[in-house]
């Protein structure tokens, strides 16, 4: 269960922010800044991604070992690289933020919007940074129940700091997008130093924060990034075609980068469900790859298909059946505007792709868990790099499809294309071999 809040929480912020700017007086225009700012904090983050990937691996095996002392210099040369990386994360996206907004389509008018929202999140991204480091050290140690307590606190503190800020409530100035921004990283800055005063003072048993710097453990640092560059590669290839996408939308209707932005927040809450049966997956592949039974193997990941699949079934025909209200009540949308109807559009179009993404999330789940990162890493090159961003092109503009086309391709007809090639490579069976092989 805290895993499972933890993947939820830690969408949330996004979501609540893409709500209660739907409130706005020129709501239009804010959904669509934060969707444009959105998609830069994702790219400019693949860093961070690999970064907390090769720590949890590396922490987990030290923790499986009983080497406190491993553990904890491994969590205080993680910490001084997330602040090396946010510092650098930070100038860059300063820097070029004006040149990706332009990149990407966005109106002056919006343009001005988005780096009101931008700037202060890249200003402060490492208390994100920490948080996400702190949430996947003490998921690796099987002590989730932490983090998931911490990040519901500054998620409760982040909607009472946005009704504030963007509104003016409670004598606070109404700094609307911006507002939201800083109720965000306000409260991500509670989170992130409350979890390390508590790591500090050894709250978490075999796992000791020692706050004092430390000389930067060079090979180390390779390990770290060499062990996660394989997922921050993954994000990057994904994070481009969104990126590309939302550029798409934007030179046909900036109003259609809004209704993408509400319909990616309620796809990010959807998919959690789906991401913990994948996470179950892959542990238990590996687990059963390494005792060398790869029948076990197989069941598992048969189970996982079945599971996965009824699992995100019924959340699409919630978001089908639901897009109306969720769009109406949730994101503040008044029905019948081209608004409604692009995100209308979008939601459906979502709802009826869920089953074919829970199939794709699981069987790469079992990918990954047999170690075969490299299959996995093919299929989404080509699946989204290789079909979904041309396809998008072709069906948005050479057709003249417009928006629909460019989402059609996205969802769901990229991820039949990514199912399929996942399908072969599992029946093809060198994922199995790739699993004994590393035992």
């Amino acid at each position: 269960m805290p895993v499972v809040g933890l993947n939820v929480l830690g969408v949330l912020s996004l979501a609540v922010d893409t709500a209660m700017c739907g409130r706005l007086p020129e709501a239009d225009r804010a959904l669509a800044a934060i969707g444009f700012a959105g998609q830069i904090v994702f790219l400019l983050l693949v860093g961070m991604m690999g970064l907390t990937v090769g720590c949890v691996a590396l922490v987990a095996r030290a923790h499986g070992g009983r080497d406190q002392p491993r553990v904890e210099h491994i969590l205080l040369q993680s910490i001084q690289l997330t602040v090396l990386v946010s510092v650098l994360v930070a100038g860059v996206g300063l820097l070029s933020a004006e040149t990706l907004l332009a990149w990407q389509g966005a109106t002056e008018a919006t343009r001005a919007l988005s780096l009101d929202y931008l700037r202060p999140l890249l200003i402060f991204v490492v208390f994100f940074n920490l948080n996400l480091l702190y949430a996947g050290v003490l998921r690796g140690v099987g002590h989730s129940m932490l983090p998931f307590v911490v990040a519901l606190a500054y998620n409760a503190l982040n909607v009472v700091l946005n009704y504030a800020l963007i509104f003016g409530h409670w004598g606070m100035p109404a700094m609307g997008v911006a507002g939201a921004a800083w109720g965000t990283v306000l409260s991500q800055a509670v989170g992130a130093v409350a979890t390390t005063w508590l790591l500090a003072r050894s709250v978490v048993p075999g796992v000791t924060l020692r706050l004092r710097p430390a000389p930067l453990d060079r090979p180390l640092a390779r390990l770290l990034f060499r062990i996660g560059f394989p997922a921050a590669l993954d994000m990057v290839i994904v994070n481009l075609a969104f990126f590309t996408v939302v550029g798409m939308l934007a030179r046909i209707a900036e109003i259609a980068v809004a209704a993408h932005t509400v319909g990616l927040r309620v796809q990010s809450l959807a998919f959690v469900p789906g991401l913990g049966v994948a996470q179950a997956t892959g542990a238990m592949v590996g687990q059963a790859l390494g005792a060398g039974r790869v029948d076990e193997a197989r069941a598992v990941t048969r189970a996982s298909l079945a599971l996965a699949c009824a699992i995100m079934t019924v959340l699409g025909l919630v978001i089908v059946l639901g897009a109306e209200w969720i769009i109406a009540v949730v994101f503040h949308v008044d029905a019948g505007t081209p608004l409604s109807t692009y995100a209308l559009t979008w939601m459906r179009l979502l709802g009826l792709s869920m089953p074919v993404m829970g199939l794709h999330i699981a069987l790469i789940g079992a990918l990954r868990g047999a170690g075969a990162t490299n299959t996995s890493l093919a299929i989404n090159v080509l699946g989204t790099l290789a079909f979904q961003v041309p396809l998008s092109y072709v069906l948005g503009f050479t057709l003249g499809w417009g928006p629909f086309g460019i989402w059609l391709a996205m969802a769901p007809l990229s991820f039949v294309v990514k199912l399929v090639l996942g399908l072969l490579a599992y029946r093809e069976g060198s994922w199995a071999k790739v699993g004994l092989t590393e035992r």
